[in-house]
């Protein structure tokens, strides 16, 4: 395998993998045509012939914009402009699906998510698929992971899932409780997220004792929680919330007045999908510009965390002489809203959600470069999401553009059937749903009363369960 095929593996990864057909050929997220006797990508020079390490560090909720000019202006981030010195920072790169399973089943695949199939965050790759890793391995590579993967399936309630698929009925769901922040007293404190660090010492120690004596070339994977919100309280005031939290240390390091306050478009006209993913996540109440303000100060701080860790993977590898050989990679699975459009989370196709870092460094690979070109966490994005006359994505222009909008549907068509894609997502939530019902029996109607939405629920138990059984009765052609 050459070298910078190895850069090109992590990008378009398992196009044979046996559960499912390869995928017709394309390009790679560098620009060229993925395979043997190709020249080397755009960004890579094509001097070195030696077969170098790789270094994979992905983390999660992390806003690509953050990582350039102007959104680098609000935090220090020494490590990610380490790399962007020394390396190749892709600036349009994004995500294949603004959910963690889905967008990590495109990414270690390399297949798009109507063919990975994975719709939500429960359900995924099958355990047994050959991912990248699992190619790099074959081909004489020692490989680890750390940390979060979450490609094959999450970590979510009952409740959670019985969501997804019941998105379609026709009620709202219970809304998710306030973001809140919170800030550790602790002035000196650096280890927040304490899960992410105890994987980022286990790599470590993995590169100190063990790749350090291999032979041959081996491929890290280190996966962070950060800097996605912390999961909610169980009880309390806060329950079902969000936290956005840190430490003074890394607060610290963020620079408020860079902070921008993002414009929100009144309640009465918001688009109805906007206004419902605003009502479930709880912000279409007051927020003061100083709540905003604190959120993504909070949340960019979180980002300075994350950026420490990558640093620890950098600076060890310098340390054991490793770093002059081997290809570091930092990117994310999606982004995250911190109050853009009146939102938090992802599962938007918005900048703020949609948009990821990818940078890269390593032998061969162009110090101090930047691509333009539109990529993803598997291909090139084909998307065109020009926004320079609407940075904030607030004015719909399809209503003003009939003909590119129809011609550009057209195109659309000729590479996804999407409309029978979306067919087959309500009729999985409905067998999924169904399944689940059938396995309850007689307990149903007071399991499905008692999950997150069970105050409204138990208010009116005929009409709610009338509006499931409305919904299971509609027809879903494919």
């Amino acid at each position: 395998m050459r070298w910078w095929s190895v850069g090109v593996a992590l990008m378009v990864a398992a196009s044979a993998g046996p559960t499912r057909a390869a995928p017709t050929p394309r390009t790679d997220s560098l620009g060229e045509s993925a395979g043997p006797g190709r020249p080397p990508p755009r960004g890579v020079t094509g001097r070195e012939t030696r077969a170098p390490n790789v270094v994979l560090v992905a983390s999660d909720s992390f806003d690509g914009r953050v990582t350039f000019h102007p959104g680098n202006q609000t935090v220090a981030l020494p490590f990610i402009n380490f790399m962007k010195k020394h390396g190749t920072l892709f600036l349009n790169a994004y995500t294949n699906s603004p959910i963690c399973c889905p967008s990590r089943a495109a990414m270690w695949s390399g297949l798009f998510t109507h063919l990975t199939e994975s719709w939500n965050n429960f359900k995924g790759l099958d355990q047994n698929y050959t991912t990248w890793m699992d190619i790099l391995q074959k081909s004489g590579y020692y490989t680890q992971k750390f940390g979060k993967l979450d490609y094959t399936s999450g970590h979510h309630s009952i409740s959670n899932r019985v969501e997804a698929w019941t998105r379609d009925v026709d009620f709202l769901l219970r809304q998710e409780g306030r973001p809140v922040v919170n800030l550790i007293p602790d002035k000196i404190k650096t280890r927040i997220m304490e899960e992410d660090w105890q994987n980022t010492d286990k790599a470590i120690n993995w590169l100190r004792k063990e790749a350090i004596n291999f032979t041959q070339p081996f491929v890290l994977y280190l996966g962070l929680n950060l800097p996605h919100p912390y999961p909610s309280p169980y009880t309390g005031e806060n329950f079902g919330s969000s936290t956005f939290q840190t430490s003074p240390y890394w607060l610290e390091k963020v620079f408020y007045k860079a902070i921008k306050i993002p414009k929100w478009s009144p309640l009465s006209e918001m688009h109805p999908v906007d206004y419902y993913s605003s009502y479930t996540k709880n912000c279409t109440g007051e927020f003061t510009k100083k709540e905003i303000r604190d959120i993504r100060a909070f949340y960019y701080a979180m980002c300075a965390e994350t950026d420490a860790m990558l640093g620890e993977i950098i600076l060890t590898l310098y340390q054991l002489n490793l770093l002059q050989k081997t290809i570091v990679i930092f990117t994310s699975d999606h982004g995250e809203l911190a109050m853009d459009h009146r939102q938090f989370y992802k599962m938007s196709m918005y900048e703020a959600s949609s948009h990821v870092p990818l940078l890269m460094m390593g032998p061969g690979i162009k110090a101090n470069f930047h691509v333009p070109d539109m990529v993803s966490l598997v291909d090139i994005y084909p998307t065109l999401l020009d926004l320079s006359s609407d940075p904030d994505e607030l004015a719909n222009v399809a209503p003003r553009f009939p003909e590119i909008t129809q011609s550009l549907d057209q195109k659309l068509r000729s590479i996804i059937n999407y409309p029978l894609v979306s067919a087959s997502v309500h009729q999985y939530n409905k067998k999924q749903f169904i399944n689940w019902k059938d396995s309850l029996g007689q307990n149903y109607t007071k399991v499905i009363a008692n999950l997150r939405w069970h105050q409204d629920w138990q208010k009116e138990p005929i009409k709610y369960e009338g509006a499931i059984n409305q919904w299971l009765k509609t027809n879903t052609n494919l």
